[in-house]
């Protein structure tokens, strides 16, 4: 029989290692976002400064330069390895597909990146050390480099959620799987906000200014990029969802918050009136206003953002075949891929799985709870917290059930039958369903599990005097 190399799961008690991997995503996106952004206004800024003579917008420039150092290449440089620490720890497999069918793209989008530091630290403390046109060269450069490793990434992004073209399943091809609709629409949606990042995080920079006309004038400039890529973000928000399949709005429309809606909209306001703010009365933006008003932006604007994207692939985790628990959930001819599932059907999960502890490959009275836990820790706990805090605590997902047959039917119903809109297809066998049972009821409560042994006890001692 052959075994399924799942590695054990990573799991933080309390939050679960989904929000670790959110958290940290949802960071990262405002530096990296807000670095490439200010990368193409520079560029810009640069081209008007040497043209017109307007040596203070270099002056700028080398202030936001320096600025960005620790903002985005320092703090973003250490965000950057924790998204790759936490998602390979929290989701090897998935980490694996994108490497096996985008490795040289990432290689690639490394090189940029490299020119990208490389070209931050030269626009920022050459300004006035060397002639106009090497300077504007490497600025045209920083921008242009920058924008390459949004463009990379974000086709790495959108094929987990779904590859490119459906032909990439039958035929592979990292061209198939990178390139799709959904790539394009994401890359202008996300070009037009990271204007609005930039806009906000640079109000952190002129806020320090003592020159209140040349403060007055930057914010103003900061102000129309950011209306800019607000009004044109949301409009584009529009053809990005327009990409989405239908299970994706599905699922949108009955698993995402009444809120969340109104919330994106409230935010997407409020950024329109802070930038406002920054044209009309510049001098009411100081330094800890434009830092509330970027936490703000984390807060209220991103995190939702990113936790609606992430829950919209659900059950998979990347490319429409691996599944969040990282078990491979169909097969990909073009890559040589088959589905694990026959297997786990035809001998369940606790027979099959590698890393399984030999004492709990079999269920008996004395190890079922620990059975249940281990099943529901790898099976469950990518997008479920095990405990009462954290992502989509498990057992709000059975109320105050303790009806341990009753948990065991509706697990075998949704899960082994995959008749859910969210979830993964388990194919969980008898005692492996009847295991997970007796720990969800057991979190509720924790008399579950003696209970249930004496029960198990009792009935084999009326079988032995049988």
């Amino acid at each position: 029989m052959d075994l399924i190399g799942l590695y054990p799961m990573w799991y933080e008690p309390g939050i679960g290692s989904g929000w670790v991997v959110g958290f940290i995503a949802t960071i990262h996106v405002l530096f990296s976002h807000t670095s490439v952004g200010a990368a193409i206004f520079f560029m810009i800024l640069a081209t008007i400064a040497y043209q017109q003579n307007k040596p203070e917008l270099l002056d700028f420039i080398k202030k936001y330069g320096l600025f960005l150092l620790v903002f985005s290449y320092i703090l973003g440089s250490i965000t950057g390895p924790g998204i790759w620490y936490s998602t390979t720890v929290a989701s090897p497999r998935g980490i694996s597909s994108l490497i096996h069918s985008f490795v040289w793209k990432w290689a690639t989008e490394w090189v940029f990146f490299v020119i990208e530091v490389i070209g931050v630290y030269m626009v920022t403390y050459l300004v006035g050390k060397v002639d106009q046109k090497t300077h504007l060269k490497l600025t045209i450069i920083l921008g242009l480099a920058s924008y390459t490793t949004m463009l990379i990434i974000l086709g790495i992004l959108s094929f987990m959620m779904w590859p490119g073209k459906e032909e990439w399943f039958s035929e592979g091809g990292y061209l198939l799987g990178f390139y799709g609709e959904n790539t394009f629409a994401q890359l202008a949606m996300r070009t037009a906000f990271m204007f609005s990042m930039t806009a906000v995080v640079g109000s952190i920079v002129t806020a320090g200014f003592k020159d209140q006309v040349f403060r007055a004038q930057m914010n103003r400039w900061l102000a129309l990029a950011g209306i800019g890529g607000t009004v044109v973000g949301g409009l584009l928000f529009y053809w990005y969802l327009n990409t989405l399949p239908e299970y994706a709005h599905l699922i949108m429309e009955n698993r995402l918050p009444a809120w969340f809606a109104p919330s994106l909209y409230s935010i997407l306001a409020a950024m329109l009136v802070y930038f406002l703010m920054m044209m009309v009365t510049p001098r009411a933006i100081t330094t800890w206003v434009a830092a509330t008003a970027t936490v703000a932006l984390v807060v209220f604007g991103l995190w939702p953002e990113e936790v609606a994207r992430e829950s919209i692939r659900k059950p998979y985790v990347s490319g429409q075949y691996v599944y969040s628990n990282q078990l491979i959930a169909r097969d990909v001819p073009g890559m040589g891929i088959k589905s694990e599932i026959p297997l786990v059907e035809a001998h369940g999960l606790l027979k099959t799985q590698v890393f399984m502890p030999e004492n709990l490959r079999t269920v008996t009275p004395d190890n079922i709870l620990q059975v249940g836990q281990a099943l529901s820790t790898q099976m469950c706990s990518n997008c479920h917290s095990l405990s009462k805090t954290g992502i989509r605590p498990i057992g709000n997902y059975i109320g105050k059930n303790t009806d341990i047959p009753a948990i065991k039917v509706y697990l075998k119903a949704a899960l082994t039958t995959g008749n859910t809109l969210y979830m993964p297809k388990i194919p969980l066998q008898d005692d492996e369903a009847e295991a997970i049972a007796l720990y969800l009821a057991n979190l509720n409560d924790p008399t579950q599990a003696a209970r249930h042994k004496a029960e198990k006890s009792a009935v084999a001692q009326a079988v032995i005097k049988e």
